[in-house]
């Protein structure tokens, strides 16, 4: 396993977290982006319903000036409910203008009356209105809005100037700044914890996969290493001796028989991985099948006790005779004691073969995980009990595994009749 997570599979794991932090960059890019859009319009609404106020005010003190004898008059302010409501305005003049400044009654915003002069003084410079922020003397945010008067002569004497208290304005615009900013840091989390997660699961598929064949061919190269050196080994003794073909010859096709078994083996694991094996059913006398297996299986010294009585099953041949040479190689290579040479009893009936071995058997634990794959404590692919679940459950039917009295294991392998 460590091998898988440091070759490919490692790899394309990484590239997870590659993945998780471009869909999180992405997304919070749009996002910040649309908060940033929404803000600005938020700021702007704002700011549009002071200066509808402002531009409200100053046309109408404006119209309620008076000029008499070349000199402008404001009595007519006070009589009007400007004077008395926000925003409050101021009537400036500029240079040597003949009136004097007039306040609005009610004080909306603390401002200097000295620069609101300087604001009359550049409406009246430039000819055009003047609109802005400015601080009051308590330290907060005002609005104005300066309109220049023009005299009947032509000539620009002075401003009226607009103003009203943006300290609200922009201290509820700050909190919601604070609010998305908030809210898209909870979101930008949880987009790449999403991302995280949904990249894993496109990943994952892919990278079990090479794992998978990663520990497949680690297995496979383990399982040939020893037989194919010892086959080198025995045509290495045949040429050097002839006369020794008649021993050795025995040995080699045993050892290729095992080989071909561990790459059909491979092969079959590999179809049903990816869901393409086939079954070809027919009717098969599951008792004459399992004989066969019994009289071809390398012994190795072990003892086989068979008994069987006719049974037919609807099976695949070829899977099924895979399937019980799986277990009986199995019980023969883990099912006896250290010292001592494997005694396994077969029996076949009524659609059932039984494989029980006298060996230490198998606590619940590991019962439960000598069918999974790359199972194994002999250090091989582990393959064999795995596929004759994969084999046992195309066909339907059942595989059980139970621990004998005596202490073995007892593997009963059930097929539909």
């Amino acid at each position: 396993m460590i091998a898988a997570r440091t070759g490919a599979a490692g790899r394309l794991r990484g590239l997870r977290w590659l993945l998780t932090g471009l869909f999180t960059a992405l997304n919070a890019a749009g996002l910040l982006l649309f908060a940033w859009l929404a803000l600005d319009m938020d700021s702007k609404q704002g700011e549009r319903a002071i200066d509808a106020e402002l531009r409200r005010v100053t046309p109408a003190v404006i119209q309620l000036l008076d000029y008499s004898d070349g000199r402008l008059t404001t009595a007519k302010l006070t009589l009007d409910s400007l004077y008395v409501r926000c925003p409050q305005f101021a009537v400036m003049p500029t240079g040597s203008a003949a009136f004097e400044a007039r306040l609005s009654r009610f004080p909306c915003a603390n401002v200097d009356q000295a620069v609101l002069g300087e604001i009359a003084a550049t409406a009246v410079r430039t000819r055009t209105p003047q609109l802005g922020y400015l601080r009051g003397t308590d330290g907060k945010l005002v609005r104005f809005f300066a309109e220049p008067i023009a005299s009947p002569d032509g000539s620009y004497i002075g401003a009226v100037i607009a103003s009203a208290d943006a300290q609200d304005e922009k201290d509820r615009h700050d909190r919601r700044v604070l609010l998305v900013a908030l809210g898209c840091l909870v979101l930008i989390g949880a987009l790449g914890a999403a991302g995280h997660v949904v990249s894993g699961w496109m990943i994952k598929p892919a990278a079990v996969a090479l794992e998978r064949h990663e520990e497949m061919l680690n297995g496979i190269a383990h399982d040939l290493g020893r037989p194919v050196t010892a086959l080198g080994l025995l045509a290495d003794t045949a040429m050097r001796n002839p006369a020794s073909m008649g021993k050795v010859t025995p040995r080699i096709m045993r050892l290729s028989k095992r080989m071909g078994g561990i790459i059909g083996g491979t092969l079959m694991q590999a179809r049903f991985e990816a869901g393409v094996q086939q079954l070809a059913i027919q009717s098969v006398q599951l008792d004459q099948l399992v004989s066969a297996v019994v009289e071809d299986i390398p012994a190795e010294g072990a003892r086989i006790v068979f008994s069987a009585v006719p049974t037919r099953v609807d099976a695949d041949p070829v899977l099924i005779q895979r399937a019980v040479e799986n277990l009986l190689g199995n019980a023969i290579q883990h099912g006896h004691r250290p010292g001592e040479n494997a005694v396994v009893h077969v029996k076949v009936g009524g659609g059932r073969v039984v494989v029980a071995d006298e060996g230490p058997g198998l606590d619940p634990v590991t019962a439960e995980k000598v069918f999974g794959r790359f199972a194994s404590g002999g250090g091989s692919t582990g393959l064999g009990l795995y596929l004759v679940r994969r084999i046992v459950d195309a066909h339907g039917g059942v595989l059980r595994i139970y621990r004998s009295s005596s202490g073995g294991a007892i593997f009963e392998l059930v097929l539909p009749t």
